[in-house]
């Protein structure tokens, strides 16, 4: 190994990256409880739906994920650079690492944690069927033999529920293959990321931190996302793949460049006013073409479609940068939530669905019934980390390994 990668492997881990990965995660618990309210799919809606606040749940819409899958790719450099200081194989290393980690979380989650998710899917859709006693119903007997053996038979006309699933925990299924590819890149292309970190340094200096990647989002907008639709299966959600891994890579190859960093912070009042422009754009055009029988001219929808990309890359490039210029420090606030963001991810969608089902028939205000799914959620969420904390390597299900001084 060259003393360049050991003074890599050496340097200071990046706080504000840790800090955008923590608030992104709490983010993602708010939209999740937002998507009860709006009009858009989700395993269970209330019937009392506020469409005022779609505009605001588009807000972070267009990069939210793409920003964790960035923030993840740049988690990952650093624990590579970890393995590598210590000698060794640390590609062979980090795809240890990634299958200890991801693998018997993503395993238990889709058999013990996302199954209530699905019984209360199909408990609410025999309701809005008329059905007036669901639990008695045939379909929801042996809930979770039929979930895991495929074979509940549970379908509508908006088509049927193919179990088991991973629901929100597609993230992880995509981190995983995402994780082993950069895995075998460091064991078998060492100069290729080496290439590859030079170059975009150089591409991406001065303005072209901002422009280039709006040119990469929007030459996937209109090739990729007309032909694919965003399924989250894994094997044919190729518009997802090419947003989401790229990202990720681009995480792994940026995040320890002090050079774009510094181009960060001096462009982050630009990109926020790019962002907040184009964020209002998008909102604007959603909300008046939002019906079904609306629809825009082949122009408007091409210039929506640069606008979108325009969106997608100000915001995250503001918030690395106003991330970069503030977040510098650590603590054990950082280190504590750090790891437990991970558990979160894993439990919150099950405590939010969950919390909605038993809440909603109270009819309290709606402000009132969301703040309080927010509170049980972080509850819920808090007391998992605990628990998976006290599990020892069982931990592992719930995102957590035993600490051991060493990289994970």
């Amino acid at each position: 190994m060259s003393s360049a990668t050991i003074a890599l492997a050496r340097s200071p881990r990046r706080h504000d990256l840790d800090w955008i990965r923590v608030a992104a995660f709490f983010l993602l618990i708010l939209y999740h409880v937002g998507m009860l309210y709006v009009s858009w799919d989700f395993h269970v809606k209330s019937p009392r739906i506020v469409e005022a606040i779609q505009p605001v749940m588009m807000l972070t819409n267009p990069w939210r994920l793409t920003l964790l899958f960035l923030v993840s790719g740049a988690a990952t450099r650093f624990l590579a650079d970890s393995f590598a200081a210590r000698g060794g194989r640390p590609g062979a290393r980090l795809a240890g690492s990634r299958l200890l980690r991801l693998l018997p979380a993503l395993v238990f989650g889709m058999l013990v944690i996302v199954p209530p998710q699905s019984y209360f899917e199909v408990w609410h859709a025999l309701e809005d069927m008329g059905v007036a006693e669901p639990a008695a119903s045939p379909l929801l007997q042996d809930f979770w033999v039929r979930y895991a053996t495929g074979s509940g038979g549970w379908c509508d006309a908006d088509g049927c529920l193919t179990t088991p699933t991973w629901n929100h925990q597609w993230f992880i299924a995509y981190l995983l293959p995402y994780g082993l590819i950069v895995a075998a890149l460091i064991a078998f292309a060492g100069p290729l990321i080496r290439m590859a970190e030079g170059g975009l340094e150089t591409a991406l200096s001065g303005w072209g931190l901002l422009v280039w990647p709006v040119v990469w989002f929007a030459l996937l907008r209109f090739t990729l996302a007309p032909l694919f639709e965003i399924t989250h299966a894994l094997t044919d959600d190729w518009y997802n793949h090419a947003l989401s891994f790229s990202a990720y890579l681009f995480g792994f190859l940026t995040a320890r460049s002090e050079r774009l960093k510094t181009a960060y912070i001096g462009l982050r009042r630009p990109a926020l006013v790019l962002a907040v422009l184009s964020w209002a754009g998008w909102a604007t055009y959603a909300w008046i073409y939002r019906a079904d029988g609306a629809v825009p001219s082949d122009a408007l929808r091409d210039a929506m479609r640069v606008v979108y990309a325009v969106d997608q890359w100000a915001f995250m490039a503001a918030i690395l940068g106003y991330g970069a210029r503030y977040l510098t420090h650590g603590g054990p606030a950082l280190r504590y939530l750090s790891v437990g963001v991970f558990p979160f991810y894993i439990v919150h969608q099950t405590v939010i669905i969950v919390a909605a089902h038993f809440l909603m028939p109270l009819s309290l205000p709606v402000a009132l019934e969301a703040l309080v799914i927010v509170g049980v959620t972080f509850a819920g969420c808090f007391m998992v980390y605990e628990f998976a904390r006290r599990l020892g390597w069982l931990g592992l299900v719930l995102g957590i390994r035993p600490p051991t001084g060493k990289p994970d």
